[in-house]
């Protein structure tokens, strides 16, 4: 299965620089910026052991996605390898609940726009900073694949640039201050190892979107070729950026001073690190650097929730309307049905109600089911290998099928754990009564097939 039937219309314009680089796009976002607010709360200083167990999950699961992606090119995705080896149903749930995750992601992404926005005119109403935003993803989106690509990557190096200015800086601070905020404030885990795994599941929020470069590889110039190397340079750089800035953030100032407790987020712990070095104007800065990277995720998650969509409708899963593309080859029906979530997000603001963490949550859990479900694809995928197939693959999970189990073990651990999560109490349960949803209408949907 080298292509899916229903996705011809799609264009292969896409290198491997440009799918790493909206894959960065739509990872790093909230989860590091805002979201790690959170996380410090939970954990303290001993996030960094949590960023580095989200790493493990992180890197296991590029490791799979490569195999697979590389044999079946297709935007369908993970989505077309629950099909493939699960089963229709499979299949199904897959898409439909990618594309669910996606739509309440954007919503809480352009919220996190609101809150960014906040730090400078905390009078003026978020709702209006978040359609601005919206409104411009969309714009982009609509673009042709090669200009869309050239774009998001240009906004995707500024973010790792900016990330990586932090680094450098942070370090010269630590250099001059010590070590002794990691052990000053009731030890490097003042939470005990409870808190670190408390925090696993925001953590493992900020790798979701390694499964992007899966979806790019239908408009991928050279799969078998860009794949491998867009996704280990992907995971490569994840792990470098985030380990090392938590491990800035939590030296550089007291944790306790940028942490957030309250399940409401108030602002991103990279602004206030700055803000509260005292250096001129570098909170300002920083808050230019959040509000890019918020707006570069919300422009790459519309793009992937565009794209399954589109793959929904051409598999027969959803309206056949929304499986069309322009002359261009840009699915303009999808990328207005991927919109719901933006909406949902600004009509909320617009009632003085945040819902970045209830959002996010929800999307995070049905992602998260899903990296699970791909592992369990991948199992059925090496048994159907042959070992002339298997030998040929450019990329392979090493000790095989040992990485997948940990990873599993790991995520299911973490969701386990978000009932003791301020904020994301009800994530789970939300998500299960979305499945509940979702299946019902598959039974139903395939009586009248």
């Amino acid at each position: 299965m080298a292509a899916s039937k229903g996705e011809d219309g799609l264009k292969r314009e896409l290198g491997s620089f440009q799918q790493g680089m909206i894959a960065i796009g739509g990872i790093i976002g909230v989860g590091l910026f805002l979201g790690s607010g959170a996380t410090i709360g939970l954990a303290g200083p001993g996030v960094v052991v949590t960023y580095l167990l989200g790493a493990i999950v992180a890197l296991v699961m590029g490791l799979v996605l490569a195999e697979m992606a590389i044999v079946h090119p297709v935007a369908g995705a993970f989505g077309v390898y629950a099909d493939e080896y699960v089963g229709a149903w499979a299949g199904f749930l897959t898409r439909l609940t990618y594309w669910f995750a996606e739509a309440l992601a954007l919503g809480a992404l352009v919220t996190a726009v609101g809150v960014y926005f906040g730090y400078w005119f905390p009078a003026i109403p978020s709702w209006i900073f978040m359609l601005v935003a919206a409104a411009v993803a969309v714009a982009l989106n609509a673009l042709n694949v090669a200009r869309f690509g050239f774009l998001d990557s240009a906004f995707s190096v500024v973010k790792v640039a900016a990330i990586a200015l932090f680094i450098v800086l942070g370090t010269i601070i630590v250099l001059g201050e010590g070590f002794d905020n990691l052990t000053s404030s009731g030890g490097f885990f003042p939470n005990g190892i409870a808190g670190v795994g408390l925090a696993l599941t925001l953590v493992l929020a900020s790798f979701l979107g390694v499964e992007a470069v899966s979806i790019t590889a239908a408009e991928a110039t050279d799969p078998a070729r860009t794949i491998p190397r867009a996704l280990v340079g992907l995971v490569g750089t994840l792990i470098v950026l985030y380990v090392a800035s938590m491990l800035i953030i939590v030296t550089v100032t007291p944790w306790r001073t940028v942490a957030e407790t309250s399940g409401t987020l108030t602002g991103s712990p990279f602004v206030k690190v700055f803000a509260q070095a005292g250096i001129p104007s570098a909170g300002s800065v920083m808050n230019v650097v959040v509000i890019s990277t918020a707006l570069t995720a919300v422009i790459s998650h519309l793009y992937l929730a565009t794209r399954m969509l589109y793959s929904l409708a051409r598999e027969g899963y959803a309206p056949a309307a929304l499986g069309v593309v322009d002359s261009r080859g840009v699915p303009m029906r999808a990328l207005a049905g991927s919109t719901l979530g933006l909406l949902l997000a600004v009509v909320l603001a617009a009632h003085g109600e945040q819902a970045f963490l209830p959002l996010y949550g929800t999307g995070v859990a049905a992602l998260l089911s899903i990296w699970i479900l791909i592992f369990f694809c991948h199992a059925r995928f090496r048994v159907r290998l042959t070992e002339a197939e298997l030998a040929a693959l450019p990329l392979r999970v090493p000790a095989h099928p040992i990485p997948s189990i940990v990873a599993s073990v790991i995520i299911v651990a973490a969701l386990a754990t978000t009932p003791w999560v301020a904020g994301l109490t009800w994530t789970v349960p939300m998500f299960l009564t979305w499945l509940v949803l979702a299946g019902s209408f598959y039974a139903l949907w395939s009586r009248r097939k």
